[in-house]
């Protein structure tokens, strides 16, 4: 009868894992695979792809203007996950110390922006933004400003969006660790006799730290491929390397240059991964001693 059991419970467990399975294989391991592949090839004359081994695809990438847009888009993206946390850890400790009642629309304001297409929510920032847009026919109209400010078409307005876009990541997972604090922990640090400044860097930080490498995770990660934003917002003034990689699929049909780009951007994503799971990914590691 056990074995019956075990044999049924397998069966069960088999039926549960394969659809997953098969689906992360056919739309995850099998693309980076050909990814990987791709990219040792040889691009052909009018755009093929020569399947001869090659390495000059990922030296290209030691090439000053490659070295420069990636530099630059690293720093994007660290600037945009430290704006995100400096404005979005304030926010999830407001939501989390909020009345019951505020909480949940506090909340909803947060995931709302889910409920919009990430492509529409841009175009509606660049109505906002633009020349003759909201921002700034209300300041014309207002006598604050003599001519419209070049709000649009340069590094601002990428990191606006980028700000914009990856702001409810960070909120999300910091919310959820500061509303496990324990609040005893800081009622005896106010009555050991630490002050406000030294019992938020003693006590609160290290407590939320999981909660903080989170969403810098989701926010740094992401920012490094998302190319439509700079696109629109920044136009041909700004590339990074996500347009790098767009560019040489879509227009310069050099796939194997743009192969080996996606594999050094995916190995600086584990990476930081990696990084982040040594930090102190675990709730564990964030408690204090």
């Amino acid at each position: 009868m056990k074995k019956r059991l075990s044999l049924k419970n397998k069966k069960g467990i088999l039926v549960t894992i394969l659809p997953v399975s098969l689906w992360m294989l056919a739309f995850f391991i099998v693309p980076l695979l050909l990814i990987l592949v791709v990219s040792f090839c040889t691009r052909g004359e009018t755009g093929d792809i020569i399947f001869k081994f090659t390495l000059s695809n990922y030296e290209r990438m030691f090439n000053k203007l490659y070295l420069v847009i990636f530099l630059k888009s690293l720093m994007v993206s660290i600037f945009t996950t430290l704006i995100c946390l400096i404005f979005g850890y304030p926010f999830a400790f407001i939501i989390a110390r909020a009345n019951k009642k505020i909480k949940p629309l506090l909340l909803l304001l947060i995931i709302l922006p889910f409920w919009t297409n990430s492509l529409v929510r841009t175009y509606a920032m660049i109505i906002l933004l633009r020349t003759e847009g909201i921002l700034n026919t209300f300041f014309l109209n207002i006598g604050l400003i003599k001519a419209p400010l070049k709000l649009m078409y340069n590094n601002a307005a990428v990191m606006i969006g980028m700000l914009y876009m990856m702001f409810p990541f960070m909120v999300l997972p910091l919310y959820a660790t500061i509303e496990k604090l324990d609040l005893r922990v800081l009622e005896a640090a106010d009555d050991l006799g630490a002050n406000p400044v030294k019992k938020f860097i003693n006590v609160t930080l290290p407590l939320t730290r999981s909660g903080i490498l989170s969403g810098s995770i989701l926010v740094l990660v992401p920012t490094l491929g998302l190319f439509f934003i700079t696109d629109l917002m920044g136009g041909s003034k700004v590339v990074l390397m996500s347009n790098v990689i767009k560019n040489q699929f879509l227009t310069a049909r050099d796939w194997p240059f743009g192969s080996a780009i996606s594999v050094i951007l995916m190995i600086v994503m584990v990476i930081v991964i990696f990084y982040y799971t040594k930090l102190g990914g675990d709730t564990k590691k964030g408690q204090v001693l």
